[in-house]
């Protein structure tokens, strides 16, 4: 309530799905217009009109040139369904291009969603004594992996980055897409790890003679702690830089629509995680097999689930590189329309009325 007073109110400035709705549309209407020959015959806006809005122009490029026909001028080309501008065209070709890499996050999301499902689960098969009086919640393992991320990201910041900046004269260090890369790869790290972990615990089991009842399993549940710090490990690398990425390559007038498309992979990856549980289940008990996925964990395999895992993991890394390869970062607005901005903002009186 205090802070009420210093809250700026942004105008309305329409759904950011209509806009590009109105591009496609506008596209598909006159797939059968040529394209002009000078990229400037498209329509826009002057550069006055965006400057006043506190906004930027941006230039026409050459990929995806199909949606470049939204902003072909025709007789009969009217209305905003019809006719978009070059500048409305780019943000919704910016939008379009994150989508694969938007879709290579999809498998680490559902290893996110392991941390509180099957995680957890093996935590409750184990000795969680903690001195003689204490018993420690299967639960609370993911408070590990929060910590490890904590630290992990005050590290990167304050070495990995000075380190790498010397190398790669990149300001970030290492590119947003190579630090996302790093984070896909260790979830294959974690899965591997988590496979194996798993079948030391169940070797234990059968020597234990704990297989058939479902007892605990005589090994202590900090054998599960490797899997969650990788885990807090990998979110500093894949998750931050998920969220600066989207952030950072969404147009100007985009930017909740981009931090949204982080958000949508966890989501995601949570319906993956139960889609592809079931399906296991459901596959690994044909033919009479006991399958690998049982309400008893002492007698399921999940050593062979996380192992699948590892195996996504890598193809779906692959996958990465490979939509990484194609992708296009953010066109840089136009030096006419950035210089007319600041214009605009250095003019007496102007900057507070934007």
């Amino acid at each position: 309530v205090a802070g009420t007073p210093f809250y700026r109110h942004k105008l309305p400035a329409g759904s950011p799905f209509t806009r590009m709705a109105r591009v496609l549309v506008a596209a598909v209407r006159k797939w059968r217009v040529p394209l002009p020959g000078d990229a400037k015959e498209l329509h826009d806006l002057d550069v006055e009109v965006y400057a006043k809005k506190g906004k930027f122009r941006i230039d026409s490029t050459p990929s995806l040139n199909l949606l470049n026909k939204a902003a072909v001028r025709t007789s009969t080309s009217t209305g905003p369904w019809m006719l978009c501008t070059v500048t409305q065209v780019e943000e919704t070709k910016q939008m379009l291009r994150m989508i694969p890499i938007l879709f290579a996050t999809f498998v680490p999301s559902t290893m996110i969603a392991q941390i509180n499902t099957l995680f957890v689960k093996q935590g409750t098969t184990l000795d969680r004594r903690m001195g003689p009086h204490f018993n420690i919640p299967p639960a609370s393992l993911a408070t590990f992996v929060t910590l490890s991320m904590l630290v992990s990201v005050v590290l990167y910041d304050r070495y990995f980055v000075r380190v790498m900046r010397r190398w790669t004269g990149n300001p970030r260090g290492i590119s947003l897409l190579q630090r996302m890369g790093i984070g896909c790869l260790l979830h294959v790290v974690i899965m591997t790890v988590a496979s194996l972990t798993e079948r030391r615990r169940l070797t234990v089991a059968r020597n234990s003679g704990v297989v058939e009842n479902g007892g605990q399993v005589p090994l202590t549940i900090f054998v599960l702690l490797p899997q969650f710090v990788l885990m807090g490990l990998a979110d500093a690398f894949l998750e931050v830089a998920k969220i600066e990425f989207f952030y950072d390559q969404a147009p100007e007038s985009m930017k909740s629509l981009g931090t949204s498309y982080a958000m949508t992979t966890l989501g995601v990856g949570n319906f993956l995680s139960s889609i592809i549980l079931s399906s296991t289940e459901q596959i690994t008990k044909r033919n009479g097999h006991r399958g690998w996925i049982l309400n008893n964990l002492n007698a399921s395999h999940l050593d062979y689930y996380y192992a699948f895992f590892a195996i996504l993991n890598v193809l779906n890394f692959f996958f990465f590189l490979l939509v990484c390869k194609f992708y296009e970062y953010r066109a840089e607005t136009s030096t006419e329309s950035s210089d007319m901005l600041g214009e605009e903002m250095t003019t007496p009186g102007r900057g507070l009325e934007q």
